[in-house]
């Protein structure tokens, strides 16, 4: 099913994707807000730039994005897929709890804040070039790996990376000298074991994106882990 989005708000595009069956498709989208908010089936292509949170409470749909997309991408989304083939705004994959979120390009502010996992639910948001301040800020659980493709001399990620991480892990196709990480984090350079799990995630950038993985995986990998359960224990007056 074809969605013309063009003179429609946010809740008849919702609808029209709701009442569809099977792969919708959704044209003309000029900023609509909300756009397949807790679906938890069927995958929806959509061309124009989808508004704010963009899939947010996703259960289990799949999402492609033909160009860029705004703020709150993956908004505590718990299951499904999310490709934008462009940039994203601030805040992707804030308090995400589940599936995995890819981005061709870059992302802004505090993409990742508040990721958490459950058991076997592991979030995974893969950032193909780079990401702004506050990247994983308050990171509870699941990966964010950052492949700073296309940055040149700029830095991979911008300031107070990993600001009250206590959980998961941050994956940078860095060696890590020009960022400055916060006390209770751990900076170390990835494994062989590491390599196996990022390549992982490499192979499916590769895939999605038409880029080449080998390429991807020559340079150096720095994961980023807490060091601490919690962060803040020296700050509180009974521990």
């Amino acid at each position: 099913m074809v969605i013309n989005a063009k003179d429609l708000g946010y809740r008849a595009v919702n609808d029209a994707l709701r009442r569809a069956e099977g792969d919708s498709e959704v044209t003309g989208c000029l900023g609509q807000r909300f756009l397949c908010a807790g679906m938890s089936g069927g995958s929806v292509t959509i061309g124009g730039i989808p508004g704010n949170a963009l899939g947010a409470y996703l259960n289990g749909a799949e999402i492609t994005v033909r160009g860029n997309a705004q703020d709150a991408v993956g908004d505590t989304m718990n299951n499904g897929k999310i490709v934008v083939h462009g940039n994203v705004g601030d805040a992707a994959g804030y308090a995400m709890r589940g599936g995995a979120i890819y981005v061709k390009e870059n992302a802004g502010y505090r993409a990742g804040i508040h990721m958490k996992e459950y058991r076997e639910k592991v979030p995974v948001m893969v950032i193909g070039g780079t990401a702004g301040s506050f990247l994983g800020e308050y990171q509870a659980g699941g990966v964010i790996a950052v492949l700073g493709l296309g940055r040149g001399s700029g830095r991979i990620v911008g300031n107070f990376p990993c600001t009250g991480m206590h959980g998961g892990k941050m994956i940078l196709r860095s060696d890590g000298t020009d960022v400055l990480f916060p006390a209770q984090v751990t900076a170390r350079p990835a494994t062989e074991a590491d390599r196996e799990e990022i390549f992982r995630y490499v192979s499916e950038y590769a895939a999605l994106f038409g880029a080449d993985a080998s390429e991807i995986m020559d340079a150096p990998f720095t994961v980023v882990t807490p060091d601490s359960k919690n962060p803040y224990k020296q700050l509180y007056t009974a521990n």
